[in-house]
């Protein structure tokens, strides 16, 4: 049972990584290019909603470790926060802070109106008996933050970009343990996530839209010394 869950666990990090492999982040990709690299998570996504076709997905639930850990509910933050402590330290990163954060809410409200669309509308039972399990709300949310961070990031420290997709994907693994999913919800989620912050950073709306004074933009600048912190604001 514990070597099914490792092996899904390497599986959704090795596709969630993949599906980012061929992006080209200093300029925009192609139309074929970009759909291309949308294969992964369309697969991650058809195979969750195949998944839910008789009940194969109960002998899935009953092969994995059943725990009682609330550490996903904390764990679904984690992209989000990674990315704004990587600001902080000074790595370099794609968009300014304000760039980031405007395509993080925008990913995060497309991811969540599709999510809460599929759960009102396919009424699937969780494993615990409860309504609206399909997709998994928590995974989408930490994929969607953790694209969004990968974007970011991975012109400049590959590592520090795909570090979100270990924290996404022990978010989804939990969501399961914990018994509040099955494995369809949480690949779907996951596709979902990774499909709508690729297409965030492919289209950039409101791309124009900045955060200035008057004629002049406002940005932000951080130092970090020993036992100290600041935060510049320069106009």
């Amino acid at each position: 049972m514990k070597s099914l869950l490792l092996v899904f666990i390497l599986a959704l990090n090795f596709t969630s990584s993949y599906a980012q492999t061929d992006s080209i982040h200093s300029e925009k990709p192609g139309r074929k290019q970009f759909l291309k690299q949308q294969v992964v998570p369309l697969s991650l996504v058809l195979t969750g909603s195949l998944l839910n076709i008789g009940t194969i997905k109960n002998r899935i639930e009953d092969a994995i470790p059943e725990t009682n850990i609330g550490l996903d509910d904390y764990l679904q933050y984690s992209p989000m926060a990674q990315m704004y402590l990587y600001d902080a330290l000074g790595f370099k990163h794609q968009n300014s802070v304000f760039d980031q954060t405007k395509y993080l809410v925008i990913t995060q409200l497309i991811s969540g109106i599709v999510v809460q669309g599929l759960k009102s509308a396919t009424k699937v039972s969780r494993p615990t008996g409860a309504n609206n399990s399909f997709p998994s709300g928590h995974t989408t949310f930490a994929f969607a933050g953790a694209t969004v961070l990968y974007h970011e990031f991975i012109d400049t420290d590959p590592w520090l970009a795909y570090s979100g997709y270990f924290v996404a994907t022990a978010t989804g693994c939990l969501r399961m343990t914990n018994r509040a999913h099955w494995l369809p919800d949480v690949l779907t989620g996951a596709g979902i996530g990774i499909l709508t912050g690729n297409l965030v950073y492919y289209l950039k709306p409101l791309k124009k839209l900045q955060f200035s004074s008057g004629s002049k933009k406002i940005s932000f600048s951080t130092a970090l010394g020993y036992q100290s912190f600041s935060l510049a604001c320069h106009f």
